[in-house]
């Protein structure tokens, strides 16, 4: 019951099997990360911005026209599964998703994907998480909402 249309944008999340962390190691989040690289350059999407927790990745992308959304995110899977079984993980069968509507403002997705590091408390607030990425485009608008390319304090007093 996916709807899955290219050019259109989807926010998807998707963990490791009992959200067992691991995948911000070094050698399994820049596997993660090189692969969604290498699936924007081969135009499989437009990846807007991405973060690659512990135990679970989000993804905020326009979906290409070469594969359906289903078959994307089981591609990025099944490409960084090496790199999760050197840390003894797997991943957890199917994702979610949520797909934009047109008139819908990115800004909370965008601020959501960005401030989930730090609302797991995995850094210090003057820190950057390494295994965020935001295409240039992207975080050259973002940066018109941080303090300094770090975030707003005002969004850090409202984490949980």
């Amino acid at each position: 019951g996916r709807h899955s249309q290219g050019g259109l944008e989807y926010f998807v999340t998707f963990c490791t099997e009992h959200r067992r962390p691991g995948l911000a190691s070094e050698l399994v989040a820049a596997g993660i990360i090189a692969e969604i690289q290498r699936m924007g350059i081969e135009g499989v999407w437009n990846m807007r911005c991405a973060v690659v927790m512990p135990d679970h990745v989000h993804l905020f992308f326009q979906l290409g026209e070469i594969l359906t959304l289903g078959r994307t995110i089981a591609r990025l899977k099944s490409k960084s599964i090496a790199q999760l079984k050197a840390g003894d993980l797997h991943w957890q069968e199917g994702y979610f998703e949520h797909r934009l509507r047109p008139e819908e403002d990115p800004l909370p997705i965008f601020i959501y994907i960005y401030l989930n590091p730090y609302k797991a408390d995995l850094l210090p607030v003057n820190a950057r998480w390494p295994w965020y990425l935001c295409r240039k485009e992207d975080m050259d608008w973002l940066a018109s909402y941080l303090d300094q390319g770090l975030p707003e304090p005002a969004w850090l007093a409202d984490l949980p």
